[in-house]
């Protein structure tokens, strides 16, 4: 893999002339900006946390109950449940500062009630499902239930504005069907696909199923739908998606490409800085929670789990299963182009502008050097089954430079691939599109 250099921050030396101590500014800089941009991080995280645990409450609203219960103690009132005079029982004083203190507890313990309350409300409303079954064609009309429950849907959700993750402690859970519910709509998915006489004895299978094994299997999902809110998702990640053997190419992984018919530029190194700048500004919505989630009409809220995980995360071949592996944080991204990698610095105090990750773009289009051998067909093993990838790579990517170049591509946010030749579908020749597959690197489900 081409490095741009390699530094050394501290170094000490022991000589007949004494002492010698040499300090690297730079990389030290570099060390302490890398600091100062991890606590931020933290520090914003815990922010969105606090936010959203809270949500849909307001801050405001907690600062207007401590006015309010302060204005009702110190006027000789008592609150509801007379909670500040039994909190002051509670406290080591009565002195003034006790006082407040109480009054501060009594506003918090109300906030949070109501918080919650709150919560269970949007929960209780987000289950209603009949809004789907409902016709939207011109001159139809809603029904009076639809109306009243998606306008006190839209008060309950308005109280403060949701952030990316804010909605996920009022969904309701993925509702379990009941085993004869299961049967009936397998049957009916499978019946068009089937010939008579095998469809008929599918329907004896199905149902030995339901009066057999199928019941205790239903008794699990039972249990485990009481303490997850999703009976399903985890396991369908571990047995469906990790567990499968077969190659991640046209099978689960994502990519994505500029501009399909629109090219404003014919400067592939400026249409490849202004697509990894969109990228970078994408993810830092993402890790900001600035995205608000998405809302079927503005008002039903789907899951946002998944796009915690769009950048910064890999998926590590085993033997029988695969990791995903996601970091928290990472400063470059990977750029393939000719059979060579290229780490490209992409933060340094702030997301590079468009025109500096130009340069560096056009510096790698521009680089006459050779790729190491075999290092043009790296890629293709990410293409090949999951558990020869995880042999191979036990084998010849556990240790010395091999290990560190992968695992700068692993831990990197993204892969970028710089095509030198434009590709096309050839119908008489298909398996010339199969030399592609050494220069796509399939890093995830």
């Amino acid at each position: 893999m081409a490095e741009a250099h390699s530094a050394v921050a501290f170094s000490f030396q022991i000589t007949h002339e004494g002492w010698d101590v040499n300090l690297d500014r730079e990389v030290l800089h570099l060390v302490w900006q890398s600091g100062i941009r991890s606590w931020k991080k933290k520090v914003a995280r815990f922010g969105n946390s606090i936010h959203n645990g809270v949500y849909p409450g307001h801050y405001r609203y907690l600062c207007l109950l401590i006015g309010i219960a302060t204005a009702v103690h110190f006027n000789g009132y008592n609150v509801p449940l007379n909670l500040t005079n039994r909190l002051l029982h509670l406290l080591p004083g009565s002195s003034l500062l006790w006082q407040m203190a109480a009054c501060i507890l009594t506003s918090l313990f109300y906030w949070l009630t109501a918080i919650y309350m709150l919560r269970y409300i949007l929960k209780l409303l987000l289950m209603y499902k009949g809004w789907m079954y409902e016709s939207r064609a011109r001159g139809s009309q809603v029904s009076l239930k639809t109306k009243i429950w998606f306008s006190l849907l839209k008060i309950f959700s308005g109280w403060n504005t949701p952030k990316l993750y804010s909605y996920q402690g009022s969904l309701p859970r993925l509702p379990l069907p009941s085993l004869q519910d299961t049967m009936e709509r397998y049957l009916r998915s499978v019946k068009p696909l089937l010939p008579e006489e095998k469809y008929q004895r599918m329907e004896k299978l199905a149902e030995e199923f339901q009066n057999g094994i199928g019941k205790k299997l239903q008794w699990y999902l039972v249990l485990k739908s009481w303490w997850a809110t999703n009976y399903v998702s985890d396991w369908w990640e571990e047995y469906v998606y990790l567990r499968g053997r077969s190659a991640l190419m046209i099978n689960s992984n994502f990519y994505g490409i500029d501009a399909l018919f629109m090219h404003h530029t014919k400067n592939q190194a400026a249409r490849a800085a202004s697509s990894i700048y969109s990228v970078l500004v994408f993810r830092r919505l993402i890790e900001r929670q600035e995205l608000e989630p998405i809302r079927i009409q503005g008002v039903v809220p789907l899951c946002s789990w998944q796009y915690e995980r769009t950048f910064n995360t890999t998926r590590i071949p085993g033997i029988e299963t695969d990791k995903i592996c996601h970091w928290s944080d990472s400063n470059h991204i990977i750029v393939y182009h000719k059979g060579r990698y290229f780490k490209v610095i992409i933060y340094k105090g702030r997301i590079l502008k468009p025109c500096e990750l130009q340069v560096q773009m056009q510096q790698i289009l521009d680089d006459k050097s050779t790729p190491l051998p075999l290092e043009e067909q790296v890629a293709v093993l990410t293409a090949a089954e999951r558990t020869h990838w995880a042999q191979v790579r036990r084998k010849h990517f556990n240790r010395g430079v091999n290990k560190v170049s992968l695992d700068a591509i692993e831990k990197a946010a993204f892969f970028v691939t710089l095509d030198n030749f434009p590709y096309e579908f050839d119908m008489v020749s298909t398996h010339i599109n199969c030399k592609a597959y050494s220069k796509r690197y399939f890093v995830f489900k």
